[in-house]
Order: C-alpha cells, then structure tokens, then sequence
C-alpha cells in the first residue's frame, strides 16, 4: 500500500519542551521507529510540521539587527533541511541497508492573491503569556492570537495549489525509496505576474493541506495525518466529547473544528477523500499501525458512518 504520512509539528517537539537540538532528535529517533516498521510493508512518503522549528529560526533571525529577517521562505527551506536530515538518518538507522531514504527540498506554488495573506492564522513558535506576547508583538510588529491557555505568532497560510517537482517522489518510490518530502507545508512560491518564473513568498503552508494534495498527485492508497490527539473528537474539551470512529466527509464537514489545529486535518482529509475515493486516518503516531488495520483513530471514508 502507498501512503502519506503528515507528521503534526508536536510529534518533533512536544508541548512544553524546550526548543532544544537534544530534545528535537529524541523525538525524531521515536517517530523514526514507528515509522520504521511501517516502511517495511508499505511504501511511504513522510511529511512534517514545522511550525515550532521555523518560529525559534524567527526568533534568533530577529535578534541579529545589522541585516533585514531572512523571509520565512527561506527560513522553511532550513527546516525542511534540518528535520529530512534527522528524520533521513534515523530511518535509516533502523531499515536495512539495501533501503534507501530520502530528503526533498519541495517548493510548492500558491495563489498571490489568496485572502491567507491579509489574515494570518498559521500559529509558529513557542507559545507565551498574554503579557509577553503583547510586548513581541509590539516590538517585532508580529500578529499573536490565542492558542490553548497562551498565545502565540501566527503568519499567513495560503492554500496549495500545485506541488513542484512530484515526478522525482513517484520515481523514488518505484525505486523502493523512503521519500521525506513538502517538510512544513513546502517551500511557498507564487508565479509572477505575465511570467513564468517563480519567486518565494512570506508565509507557511498548511502541511496537512500539502500532504493531501501530494497524496492525491502520488495516487496513494491512504493519508495518514499523525497528530497529538488519538482521534478526531465532537465537543473537545466538554464533559460530551467524543471520538468518532469511522464517518463520512459529509458528515464530518457538518462540524466545526479548532482554526489552526484540528480544522486544517479535518480539511485535508475530508478533501483526500472527496477527491479520490481513498480513505484518510486522523490519529496518534504510537498508534499508526493500529489505525492502519483500522483498529484505533478516526478513519475518513466514503462508506463511513459517525461512530464513537
């Protein structure tokens, strides 16, 4: 079977950690076992978050005055870099020899002229007080928003709209190649204007959006979307929530879900789904191959029904 596997930003660094190298590899070494083990029975393209990574680069980039920040297309290139490098070298740590991983610099095009620009939502970097956060928004003219019981940065997060450079995954993959690719939602690009050339932009793509448009490019048999979380829940938070099981994107679609965190997973995989007939799982790393057996988690499909 040929799966996408998006990796939530908290899988690399979870909450309440420090952004530290040391704690950025522990993490990598422990997805890297789970997904280890799925490697040898499927093929797989990994995806990950990078919302925590490129949002500590901003901060140290801020902190040196003499030149202008460095834009945060570049500043994904350095965390698709940074993380394919760990995630490359742990799987393979833990596959045989003959089975080659690798990483892929992705640059994915988005509309210029998308309405994610002029309302930031995509939440980056560590989370602060109210009073802090108050203070870095002032001093580094940032947009903060809440997120949980803190506050956090967040940048625009246009939609993708074409992946660069698929047909090198799909060759790999034929090559029995463990592909780390669109790391952070890709690097975002925007055509110019009466051209063909293309240039960076400022801003973070959704990367469950991304590993749901390169599931669909790839004609992958399953999105996996890895998150914090062991299910999508109705009412999170309240005496009432609820797991769901199996359920249709209709059904799903009729909730409402968290902007920023579970609404985007939702949207993805409601999509996937939608478009291909394919069916999308929304859970807990530690319990991939259980969801993959379709014993744990939310699994999105056509033929679902709402489920507890």
């Amino acid at each position: 079977m040929k799966l996408v596997v998006a990796l939530g930003g908290n899988a690399l660094l979870r909450r309440g950690q420090s952004f530290s190298a040391q704690h950025l590899l522990e993490n990598v070494r422990g997805v890297a076992a789970q997904l280890a083990r799925v490697a040898h029975h499927h093929e797989l393209v990994v995806t990950h978050g990078n919302g925590p990574q490129i949002g500590l680069l901003a901060l140290q980039n801020s902190a040196y005055k003499a030149v202008a920040p460095y834009p945060l297309d570049m500043l994904g290139a350095q965390t698709e870099g940074m993380i394919g490098y760990l995630l490359e070298q742990e799987l393979a740590n833990h596959l045989p020899p003959q089975r080659s991983v690798a990483t892929l610099l992705t640059r994915v095009e988005v509309d210029p002229a998308d309405p994610a620009f002029a309302q930031p939502t995509k939440p980056i970097g560590p989370v602060y007080a109210k009073d802090e956060a108050a203070n870095i928004a002032e001093s580094l003219q940032w947009h903060i928003a809440p997120d949980g019981t803190g506050f956090r940065r967040v940048v625009a997060s246009p939609r993708p709209i074409r992946i660069l450079g698929v047909d090198p995954v799909r060759w790999l993959l034929q090559h029995e190649t463990v592909v780390i690719a669109a790391g952070g939602g890709g690097i975002p690009v925007v055509r110019a204007p009466q051209g063909q050339s293309l240039e960076g932009v400022d801003a973070v793509i959704d990367k469950d959006l991304t590993s749901a448009l390169l599931a669909k490019e790839l004609g992958a048999d399953c999105l996996v979307i890895a998150t914090d979380v062991d299910a999508v829940y109705l009412d999170w938070g309240m005496p009432s929530q609820r797991a769901l099981g199996k359920v249709r994107p209709q059904d799903l679609l009729a909730h409402t879900f968290a902007t920023g965190s579970m609404a985007p997973k939702v949207q993805a995989a409601t999509g996937f789904v939608m478009k291909t007939g394919k069916k999308a799982l929304i859970g807990s790393l530690s319990q991939i191959e259980e969801m993959l057996a379709g014993h744990a988690g939310t699994e999105v499909s056509s033929g679902g029904g709402i489920a507890a």
